[in-house]
């Protein structure tokens, strides 16, 4: 369960404003504030299973978005870049400054990546961004 949270919620963070405002709520307060689907229907006043079908078609629909845009597949493959890279750096004579400011400036060209893909400023702790 906690793989595909955590993948609904990067697909959340890449496609999300894709989604109607309705879905973007019941998404958020399923898989970001963790409230139970019975928890959202009380809050709005509707049926369990209305709030079970709009979070799966919205589900459904990110992971379409996915299939034909493969946003994030490319940033997990630029993080395991990023990650092959600073292993090779570590293996090279440097300072360990040298070594820090070469890490800062990988993160902050995927924090910059990541921001323009997903239209959200990540800042520094982005949870996109750290393994």
């Amino acid at each position: 369960m906690l793989e595909k949270t955590t993948r609904m919620n990067l697909l959340y963070d890449f496609y999300g404003s894709l989604l109607t405002e309705k879905q973007q709520t019941f998404m958020e307060l399923y898989y970001y504030d963790d409230l139970s689907l019975a928890e959202i229907a009380e809050q709005y006043s509707v049926s369990r299973q209305a709030v079970h079908d709009n979070v799966r078609r919205s589900e459904a629909q990110l992971e379409e978005y996915e299939a034909k845009l493969h946003l994030l597949e490319r940033h997990e493959n630029r993080l395991r870049q990023a990650t092959d890279i600073m292993a090779y750096i570590a293996t090279l004579p440097l300072t360990e400054t040298d070594r820090n400011e070469l890490w800062q400036r990988i993160q902050k060209l995927l924090r910059d990546d990541t921001d323009r893909e997903t239209g959200v400023n990540t800042g520094t702790n982005s949870p996109a961004t750290s393994g």
